[in-house]
């Protein structure tokens, strides 16, 4: 049971966030908040999987919330919903490690889309949590750092590998702002590439998760490393969208 704390302002909002989740399969509400200065203390009370955290809130803004709770070395699930679409709102967010965004208006098909998407991943990660491995578990640890390939021995569409369960530790929305940047940076039919150090300014992340996002999506054939060489020593790795 995936136990999900709704942080909003607006009282009719949080009802209906809250309707929304009691109707999922396999969630339940833990409870409601209208500020963010609490929810740190509720989560040291309470059991909680999943904060549906308002960005806008009376006494803090919901993205300092976030910053509080990682700081304080809780790893709950958050999904932050906004109003603001803002690229550097969301950029913020997704660097201090969201499990994924809303931004108003959305339909509760929308909602209940990320929720299902947040239960599948913990799903995911609870397995391979196991201290057992099964042989399909193996294979999908291989495969998250080669590409797939048919039964002809090519490889699986990019666009597949794409929307292909993340490995752990890898979030979604991180994945696309990491793709967005790649795709910007080749422009039209362009050829340009990145450096890890030039995701992790352009996204907001950190040069080692800049690194590993761009190793697993080379891994899954949506990038390609392309080293550079220029002076003695180790080439420079840079990567190239070529995902969709």
């Amino acid at each position: 049971m995936i136990r999900t704390l709704v942080v909003d302002d607006d009282p009719d909002i949080a009802r209906l966030h809250s309707r929304y989740v009691a109707a999922l399969e396999g969630f339940e509400v833990a409870g409601v908040l209208e500020r963010g200065g609490p929810v740190l203390a509720f989560l040291e009370a309470e059991h909680v999987d999943l904060v549906l955290l308002d960005v806008n809130l009376p006494d803090m803004d919901g993205l300092q919330v976030l910053e509080d709770l990682r700081g304080s070395g809780h790893d709950t699930g958050v999904i932050m919903i906004t109003a603001a679409s803002e690229r550097d709102t969301v950029r913020f967010a997704v660097g201090r490690g969201i499990d994924d965004y809303l931004v108003k208006p959305f339909t509760v098909t929308d909602f209940n889309r990320r929720l299902e998407a947040f239960r599948a991943s913990r799903s995911v990660e609870a397995a391979q949590a196991e201290p057992s491995l099964a042989q399909e578990d193996i294979d999908s640890m291989l495969r998250a750092g080669v590409p797939e390939r048919r039964g002809d021995g090519q490889a699986v569409p990019a666009a597949a590998a794409h929307d292909a369960p993340l490995p752990k530790g890898f979030s979604r929305p991180t994945v696309e702002l990491v793709g967005q940047a790649l795709r910007a940076a080749a422009g039209a039919g362009g050829t340009g590439d990145m450096s890890a150090a030039e995701i992790s300014e352009t996204c907001g992340i950190s040069r080692v998760s800049a690194r590993r996002y761009l190793e697993m999506m080379a891994g899954r054939g949506l990038a390609e490393l392309r080293p550079k060489y220029g002076a003695p020593g180790r080439p420079e790795h840079r990567y190239r969208w070529t995902g969709r």
